[in-house]
């Protein structure tokens, strides 16, 4: 596996009022440059792991580390952090500060305080790169929740962080948006940025994920790449998870032809695996 750009050590995490901890003593490393999925039910403990690895909590036990620092909450360091570690919320309103779309992106960098210049043409490139440029001077409660899923990306990738986390980027789009959102992400990804996404949509993560992470009820359960994961149905099933509907069509078809004695069956089960696994 790749070297840990940040890493969960024994964490421990239980939200005021609760009686169930969010996180119950995990160890878990997100490997720096790999497109990673955090797959779980609700309630595992994915959005919480993404609140400390941005330093918004803070561990009531163990630590985190970035790449091999341990975190520092204080202001200072916080505000470096989240300058490399970007989080975009599953709802876009929790992150929007501003009245227009430009103001919004802007505004992280003017909390940086850099030149104004820079702040300029680093917002203008974030407006061409998001396709939002023709919306930057709209208020942003007059945007589609697609477009405001966009603004939210854009506020964060201005900063041009090391880690970008994002919680359900794809929860409540249609097929236009979503395609257009991994369109994105495969160009943030070719820049160097790694990715880390919380979903509950098995055949994206499928499609798309270099190394998965299964967590329940605060702890880790599987990782591997999608093929090893999803081979562990029998666990997955126990989650209440499955497996992709293309992984398991291929992996049933598969079986029927080795069970087949058939000259031309090594060749399209491997065909097969090529195509999909």
């Amino acid at each position: 596996m790749s070297q840990c750009l940040i890493e969960f050590v024994d964490i421990h995490y239980t939200y005021p009022g609760s009686s169930q901890p969010a996180l119950n003593g995990l160890n878990l490393c997100i490997p720096a440059r790999k497109k990673t999925a955090l797959i779980g039910q609700n309630g595992c403990g994915k959005t919480t792991l993404f609140l400390l690895a941005n330093g918004l909590v803070k561990p009531q036990g163990g630590k985190v580390y970035y790449q091999g620092q341990p975190l520092v909450y204080n202001r200072r360091h916080l505000m470096e952090l989240r300058q490399k570690v970007g989080l975009v919320f599953q709802n876009p309103e929790q992150q929007i500060v501003a009245s227009t779309v430009e103001e919004d992106i802007s505004y992280g960098l003017c909390n940086l305080g850099l030149p104004d210049k820079e702040i300029t043409q680093r917002v203008e490139q974030a407006l061409s790169e998001f396709r939002l440029t023709e919306f930057a001077g709209k208020p942003v409660h007059h945007l589609s929740l697609g477009q405001k899923k966009r603004v939210s990306l854009a506020d964060v990738m201005v900063l041009q962080p090391e880690l970008l986390l994002l919680d359900e980027p794809t929860a409540y789009l249609d097929q236009l948006y979503t395609r257009q959102l991994m369109t994105t992400l495969k160009k943030i990804d070719a820049a160097g940025t790694t990715i880390l996404m919380a979903t509950h949509d098995l055949n994206l993560v499928y499609r798309w994920a270099d190394w998965i992470i299964v967590l329940d009820q605060g702890r880790l359960v599987l990782e591997g790449t999608p093929k090893d994961v999803f081979s562990q149905r029998e666990i997955l099933e126990e989650l209440h998870l499955g497996v992709p509907l293309i992984f398991d069509l291929v992996s049933q078809v598969s079986e029927f032809l080795e069970s087949e004695s058939l000259a031309t069956t090594p060749l399209l089960i491997e065909r097969l695996r090529s195509l999909f696994l």
